[in-house]
């Protein structure tokens, strides 16, 4: 286990990743949450289990290769998410070139990503939250998601044709039981 001390001696300092989104199923699949589905894939694929609660995230720590990393999805919901995001740094004592936010951008294409090394918040909430908790302060990376709109529609047109066939066979089911 990685602990806070490690982190501050003379050891290379971890890497900090965080995935914007909101907390809730009612919210899986929506653009917002691509961050959180980003660090669950990532996760998932390094064998780093978020299973911790700490600062107001969901909360993983582990090693890629040599590097320490810490994955955390903050559940305040995205326009609050600088209240999770600015403890978790100040308590690694991390300084913001070691943190790499994860978010949807609607700006970008569908399907593309782009990472920046520091820039402002470009009207998401999420980012200007962050910001503010991180005091104004934008050196952190941002790894930048297009907007999902193919695959979002696709998901709730399924979602939506799933709900009206389940309304159906509800229908079809008390229909053939009052016959």
């Amino acid at each position: 286990m990685i602990t806070r001390r490690c982190f501050c001696s003379g050891a290379p300092r971890p890497w900090l990743f965080l995935g914007l989104g909101n907390p809730g199923d009612k919210y899986k699949g929506t653009r917002h949450n691509v961050g959180f589905e980003m660090i669950d894939k990532f996760a998932e694929t390094q064998g780093i289990e978020m299973n911790t609660l700490h600062c107001k995230a969901i909360f993983g720590q582990g090693f890629v290769g040599d590097s320490a990393v810490l994955l955390a999805k903050p559940q305040t919901y995205m326009n609050l998410s600088g209240e999770s995001t600015g403890p978790l740094a100040a308590y690694y004592k991390l300084p913001l070139n070691r943190v790499i936010v994860f978010h949807d951008d609607m700006d970008l294409p569908c399907g593309v990503l782009r990472l920046q090394n520091k820039g402002g918040h470009g009207s998401h909430n999420g980012l200007k939250s962050v910001i503010y908790h991180f005091r104004g302060n934008r050196e952190f990376a941002q790894l930048r998601i297009g907007r999902l709109v193919k695959w979002i529609l696709r998901h709730f047109c399924c979602k939506s044709l799933m709900h009206q066939l389940e309304n159906e066979l509800i229908l079809l089911c008390k229909r053939e039981l009052m016959h």
